[in-house]
C-alpha cells in the first residue's frame, strides 16, 4: 500500500483567511461556521454514501478499491480553513479490520457542504505522509521519507506550552465523585497550576508511584457542567538518567494485566536467548514488539493495557503495546514501569490534541531508560531515537498501573489514570474530555 502512495509534495491550495479575503471576493452575510458544522457535513457524506455503497462507503485510491465502515470522526482535527473551505479527519474500517486515516476538505455553508478531496493519510496509525506549513500559511504534504523528526512529532531539547485538560459532566441524578490526574514537577518537566474551575476539589496521594489527583464531590446541581484544569507546562527531552534509588521488587512483580507467567517467561526466554546484558535483551524486545504487534484501535478488547490481550491478538494502542513489553521485560528479570500522559504536536503551536499517549522506562546499566515502542511503530526511521529517549513536546499526567487512593472508586484501583474517573452512585460513567495545548505563551 505504501508504495501506491504518491511520492510527490502535494501542495494545496490552503491559505491563511487573510490571505483568502485578499484574492477573492467576500460575500457581504457568511454563514459562521463551527466544528459541529463540519462533523456534521462530514458524517452526512459518509452516511449518505454508506447507504448508496450498500452498507460501505466506498473510496478508490491509486488503482486501489476500499470498502469502509465508519470508526470515528477526529472532532480535535476539525479545521474552518477559511470562507467555506473546511478540513476534517476521519477513522474508516475496511473489510480485514485494517483502519485508516483518511482526510477530507469540504466547502459550502452549514447543511450544504460538499467533498472536494480525500486522501488516505494513515494505516493503522502508521502515515503515508505528513504536513508541513510553510511561513505563507500554506500547508503540504510531505513524503515520509523526506519528513524531519520535527515533522514526525519530536522536539529536541525543550518545549513549554499551556495544556488545557477539559471535563464536560453528564447529568448526575445524585451523588457523584471524580478522580481527575495532577501532573507533578520532576526533573523533566515543570507543571503550575494556572487555573482550576470550579475550585471546589481536595489533592489526594497514591503512595505507591507518588501520584497525586483531584478529587471532586458532584451532586444533581452540576449536572452537565464544564470542569477545566488549564496548566503552564516547561518540559526537557528525555534520555537515560540515574535514579537517586529504585525498589526493583516493584517493577519486578506482576499486575492484574500485566501478568508473568510461563507463556510470557518462554516467548521472552526465545527472544533474549544468547544475549547477555540487560541492555541487548531490552531491544531485542522493544525490536520483537515492533515486529509482532500492529497499531490498531478498532474491535473490543484494546486500549486497556491488556498484556494478554496484546500477545494473542497482536494489535491494541499505546497502552497494549507497553503493557506487552512489561511483562516480557519483567518476565527474565529487566524492570519496567509504566507512565501516561500526552504528546504535544510538534507541527503546530496550538489546537485539540488526540487523547492520551503513554509509554515505559526500563532499567539496566544504573539507569531508567526511555522508550516508547508505539510511536517507533509508525515511524520506524525514528526507532533507533525512541530506545532511550522521549521528545520534549510530551506531558506526563501519572506512573504506574493499579492505583489506590483514599479515597478510591468503588470499582477498585485505577488501571491508569489519564481520563477521568467517574462514578455516579458507586458506578462508572465516561466524560467527553479534551485536550488542547497552546504555544503561544508569556511566563513569567
Amino acid at each position: 500500500m505504501k508504495s501506491n502512495i504518491t511520492k510527490t509534495v502535494l501542495v494545496l491550495i490552503i491559505s491563511s483567511l487573510n490571505a483568502q479575503l485578499a484574492n477573492v471576493d467576500v460575500p457581504d452575510q457568511v454563514p459562521k461556521v463551527v466544528t459541529a458544522d463540519i462533523q456534521a457535513g462530514i458524517e452526512k457524506y459518509i452516511e449518505d454514501e454508506t447507504v448508496r455503497g450498500g452498507g460501505y462507503f466506498e473510496f478508490s485510491s491509486d488503482g486501489q478499491d476500499f470498502s469502509f465502515k465508519l470508526v470515528r470522526v477526529h472532532t480535535e482535527y476539525l479545521a474552518n480553513l477559511g470562507i467555506r473551505r473546511h478540513f476534517a479527519c476521519i477513522d474508516l474500517v475496511d473489510t480485514l479490520g485494517d483502519v485508516y486515516d483518511v482526510d477530507f476538505f469540504l466547502s459550502g455553508d452549514p447543511g450544504d457542504m460538499t467533498i472536494t478531496e480525500q486522501t488516505l493519510h494513515k494505516l493503522n496509525g502508521i502515515p503515508f505522509y505528513t504536513w508541513e506549513q510553510n511561513r505563507r500559511g500554506t500547508w503540504q504534504r510531505v513524503p515520509m521519507e523526506e519528513a524531519t523528526p520535527g515533522l514526525l512529532g519530536v522536539i529536541e531539547g525543550e518545549d513549554e506550552f499551556d495544556f488545557l485538560y477539559r471535563v464536560k459532566l453528564p447529568e448526575i441524578t445524585d451523588s457523584a465523585r471524580m478522580w481527575l490526574p495532577l501532573p507533578e514537577t520532576d526533573k523533566f518537566q515543570t507543571v503550575e497550576i494556572k487555573k482550576v474551575n470550579p475550585p471546589k476539589y481536595r489533592v489526594i496521594n497514591e503512595p505507591k508511584y507518588g501520584n497525586k489527583c483531584l478529587f471532586f464531590e458532584f451532586g444533581p446541581e452540576d449536572s452537565e457542567r464544564t470542569i477545566d484544569m488549564r496548566f503552564y507546562i516547561k518540559r526537557k527531552e528525555k534520555a537515560a538518567y540515574t535514579p537517586d534509588y529504585i525498589d526493583r521488587e516493584k517493577y519486578l512483580e506482576a499486575q492484574r494485566l500485566t501478568p508473568i507467567d510461563d507463556n510470557f517467561k518462554a516467548i521472552a526466554g526465545e527472544v533474549v536467548a544468547g544475549k547477555k546484558s540487560d541492555l541487548v535483551r531490552a531491544r531485542a524486545l522493544y525490536d520483537h514488539v515492533i515486529d509482532r504487534m500492529r497499531y490498531m484501535k478498532y474491535g473490543s478488547g484494546w486500549g486497556k493495557g491488556d498484556a494478554v490481550y496484546a500477545c494473542d491478538v497482536r494489535t491494541g494502542n499505546c497502552t497494549d503495546f507497553h503493557a506487552y513489553f512489561i511483562s516480557l521485560s519483567r518476565a527474565v528479570g529487566i524492570p519496567a514501569r509504566f507512565a501516561i500522559g500526552a504528546a504535544i504536536p510538534s507541527s503546530r503551536d496550538d489546537g485539540g490534541i488526540d487523547g492520551y499517549h503513554c509509554w515505559v522506562e526500563f532499567y539496566s546499566d544504573g539507569k531508567w531508560w526511555p522508550v516508547d515502542i508505539s510511536e517507533a511503530d509508525k515511524y520506524s526511521s525514528l526507532s533507533t531515537y525512541y530506545f532511550g529517549h522521549h521528545p520534549a513536546n510530551r506531558l506526563e499526567f501519572s506512573r504506574g498501573r493499579d492505583l489506590e487512593f483514599d479515597p478510591g472508586p468503588a470499582s477498585g484501583p485505577i488501571n491508569f489514570l489519564a481520563y477521568p474517573v467517574l462514578e455516579i452512585e458507586g458506578k462508572p460513567v465516561k466524560t467527553k474530555t479534551e485536550f488542547s495545548f497552546n504555544r503561544n505563551v508569556s511566563h513569567k
